[in-house]
């Protein structure tokens, strides 16, 4: 089974993520609500995959994203955003991140994009 970890400010978009996670699925292993979270979730807990919020108070996904990928440049994260304008190609060729995908969430690109990482050869 695939093991996650999801981190976003918005509690209900954490609960309802999780329930959607779960019906595909998926292992979460805790939630966060910004990105120190992410960074002390990955190190205690090493999933999979990190499914990460953008705009977080305190510390944000990008210090998320950045911290994480200096701990392990292979980490599999995954940007969950509602800003259709979050610069796609910014985000997986500049900071290296795996995926984004967009809210509200659409369970069949999210299961593409699952089967795409861990399920093909």
């Amino acid at each position: 089974m695939v093991s996650c970890v999801v981190v976003d400010d918005d509690p209900e978009t954490v609960s309802s993520f999780c329930e959607l996670l779960d019906m595909i699925g998926l292992d979460v292993l805790v939630t966060g609500s910004n990105g120190q979270d992410a960074v002390d979730m990955y190190e205690k807990h090493r999933p999979d995959l990190i499914f990460i919020n953008l705009i977080m108070p305190k510390f944000d996904g990008f210090y998320g994203i950045k911290n994480i990928l200096k701990k392990n440049p292979d980490a599999k994260i995954v940007v969950v955003t509602g800003d259709l304008l979050a610069g796609e190609s910014y985000l997986m060729n500049t900071l290296k991140v795996t995926a984004v995908i967009y809210k509200p969430f659409d369970i069949t690109i999210i299961k593409r994009m699952l089967t795409s990482l861990f399920f093909t050869n």
